[in-house]
């Protein structure tokens, strides 16, 4: 059974941890800092938005059960990549819009889909996702991992989580986990 890794940035990383926890293929989903200048990052000093990091998940997936490509249009349906440094309310560089890739293969997947994105007219303003080879990732503090699953009655995770989950389930009920 092969096993790849995809590294994707789309704000929180709470969102996006929960988001691709739902699809089958998908075997782990590790919440981190990635694309800094500083060395063993954490939560409070990404949060003050000097560090340079981007709050992002990277993933372990089976590519014979899920490809690149789909996590893809999971990553574009589940956030907006037009916002520059900002999902919702949260706001600055560690809430940008990113892809980290693995392989050139990866990035060439990447940059094509963005480029189909921009040509559709599917979004009303310029997607400014970032994409680019994946430097170092640093796993975010344990109480992070997994947040939505432990916290779901939490406001943040009723009012900015569920309705990204509520959305994938409803385009993509075919991807999900049984």
């Amino acid at each position: 059974m092969e096993i790849a890794k995809a590294t994707f940035a789309g704000g929180c990383f709470w969102c996006t941890e929960a988001v691709f926890r739902q699809l089958d293929g998908v075997l782990d989903v590790l919440p981190g800092y990635i694309d800094g200048h500083l060395d063993d990052p954490d939560y409070e000093r990404v949060c003050h938005g000097n560090t340079g990091h981007a709050e992002a998940v990277e993933l372990s997936y089976q590519p014979e059960r899920i490809s690149y490509q789909t996590l893809l249009e999971v990553f574009f349906l589940t956030h907006d990549p037009t916002t520059l440094n900002r999902q919702g309310h949260d706001i600055g560089t560690q809430y940008r819009s990113a892809i980290f890739t693995h392989d050139q293969a990866q990035l060439q997947s990447a940059r094509d889909m963005i480029a189909n994105l921009e040509a559709s007219g599917r979004f009303d303003a310029p997607i400014v996702t970032e994409v680019k080879m994946a430097p170092r990732f640093y796993p975010a503090e344990h109480f992070h991992h997994d947040y939505f699953s432990r916290n779901q009655t939490a406001g943040y995770c009723q009012v900015v989580i569920a309705p990204k989950l509520y959305k994938l389930h409803e385009q993509h009920p075919e991807l999900l986990k049984a």
